[in-house]
C-alpha cells in the first residue's frame, strides 16, 4: 500500500497523490492522561492513524499530527476533573499538584482558545497552498472539536469569494454515534478499542487496575 504521511512522501508521490485525491487530513490531539493501561498521546496517536486509515482506503494524505497548542487548562484531565481524579493522576505521574494551579499556562480561558484556534487557521491557510481541495481536521481529543470547527468558519470567512478550498471538522465518533451509542468515552471501551485496532503495541492491558470501579 502505498505511503499516505505527507512528510515522509517524495514531491512526486505528493503531486501523484494530490491530482488523484486532492483531500488532506490534519489530525490532531494533546498529551493527557488516559488511565495506566493508555499513553499520553492518546488522543493525537489515533487520530493520527484514523487520517492514514482514510487517505489509504479513500484517497487523500495524512498531515502530521498536531500535539501542542491547545488551552490545557480546560478539559484536562490533569487539570480540572474531580479532585481525587488530579491527585490520583499528579500521584501517578510523580509530580506535585501545584504544577497545574489555575494560571500555570500563564494565559485566561479566553486567550488560550484564541490562540488555538488561530494556530488552526494558520495550518489550513498552509495546507491550502500547498493545493489541496478538502481539508479536515480531526480532532482526536474531543473538546478539540469546537476549537477546530471555530477555526473552519474563520479560514472560510477570511476567503474572499467562494473559497477554492473547502475545510471541515470531525472527531470521528460523533459520525457513527447512531451505530454505536457508547462511542466517545474517555480511556474506556471505546479509545481503549481504537488504540488496540489502530496501534495494538502501544496498549497494555495489564496495567488496569483489577478493581472494575476504578
Amino acid at each position: 500500500m502505498s505511503n499516505v504521511r505527507y512528510n515522509e512522501m517524495l514531491p512526486h508521490e505528493i503531486v501523484a497523490a494530490r491530482q488523484e485525491c486532492p483531500v488532506a487530513y490534519l489530525p490532531v490531539g494533546g498529551l493527557e492522561w488516559h488511565g495506566e493501561h493508555l499513553p499520553v498521546g492518546n488522543d493525537a496517536l489515533k487520530a493520527d492513524m484514523l487520517a492514514v486509515r482514510c487517505g489509504e482506503q479513500g484517497g487523500g494524505l495524512a498531515f502530521p499530527p498536531l500535539y501542542w497548542g491547545e488551552p490545557r487548562e480546560s478539559h484536562l484531565m490533569e487539570a480540572n476533573s474531580d479532585i481525587h481524579c488530579e491527585q490520583l493522576i499528579a500521584e501517578k505521574m510523580q509530580l506535585p499538584e501545584e504544577n497545574f494551579a489555575p494560571g500555570y499556562m500563564g494565559k485566561s480561558y479566553h486567550e488560550a482558545d484564541r490562540f488555538y484556534i488561530e494556530l488552526l487557521v494558520h495550518m489550513l491557510r498552509a495546507v491550502e497552498s500547498l493545493g489541496f481541495k478538502v481539508m479536515t481536521i480531526i480532532a482526536g481529543h474531543y473538546p478539540l472539536l469546537h476549537h477546530a470547527k471555530a477555526a473552519c468558519q474563520w479560514y472560510s470567512l477570511g476567503l474572499p469569494g467562494t473559497p477554492k478550498t473547502h475545510a471541515w471538522a470531525c472527531s470521528g465518533y460523533e459520525l457513527v454515534k447512531d451505530q454505536i451509542p457508547d462511542a466517545g468515552d474517555h480511556a474506556a471501551k471505546w479509545e481503549t478499542s481504537l488504540l488496540m485496532t489502530l496501534r495494538p503495541e502501544l496498549v497494555d492491558m495489564s496495567r488496569l487496575p483489577d478493581d472494575p470501579d476504578q
